[in-house]
């Protein structure tokens, strides 16, 4: 079987991945993200995954690599990690009672051919009202510093969650459907 990489040290992608039951190793990707780059969100994502794979990709000559990148889009803002308190607050504040959008590009290289694909997954995350309180409190366990958009799906940032439309694992950092769907076109069989 051939070597499996990811190209990303996300502990929830690494998490996911491993869920499928594939034997894959984790690389650091040293790619340095653009979140300025004037594209469309999807397409943003797209550029930004296949970039991490790339980055990993060079340093092998037979293997499939796996990249990612998740951010949120909400009014046609991009936000990624907040890593302060106060950008965290100002945007779990303007999602309060709001929809926002996860998205998440992946990209697949094969380093033997060099075929390669890149897709981005879409889903809307639906807010309960959250009081300053709430937002504070939530902001003290420093959970939404290191998370896009200032929140967590499958932690405590659920309590705030009335419904997520869409892919669930998307909304975590790894579109599980679609990229097992994807990794069929390049041989890999998941069971």
């Amino acid at each position: 079987m051939r070597k499996i990489i990811l190209a990303s040290t996300s502990p929830r992608r690494k998490e996911l991945l491993a869920k499928t039951g594939l034997k894959f190793s984790v690389v650091s990707s040293n790619y340095e993200e653009d979140m300025t780059l004037e594209l469309p969100p999807k397409e943003l994502a797209k550029v930004l995954s296949m970039g991490k794979a790339e980055a990993v990709a060079k340093r092998y000559k037979d293997a499939i690599v796996i990249g990612g990148d998740s951010f949120v889009v909400y009014r046609n803002h991009i936000w990624g990690k907040p890593h302060t308190a106060q950008r965290a607050r100002a945007m779990l504040r303007q999602m309060s009672g709001n929809v926002n959008s996860v998205i998440t590009g992946f990209s697949i290289i094969d380093t033997q051919t060099g075929k390669h694909i890149s897709r981005a997954v879409e889903c809307e995350v639906f807010f309960r009202k959250m009081t300053d309180r709430e937002i504070d409190a939530y902001i003290k366990t420093g959970e939404p510093l290191e998370r896009a958009g200032g929140y967590s799906v499958q932690e405590r940032g659920s309590v705030f969650i009335k419904k997520i439309e869409g892919s669930f694992s998307a909304a975590i950092g790894l579109p599980i459907y679609e990229l097992v769907q994807e990794l069929k076109k390049f041989g890999v069989e998941v069971l």
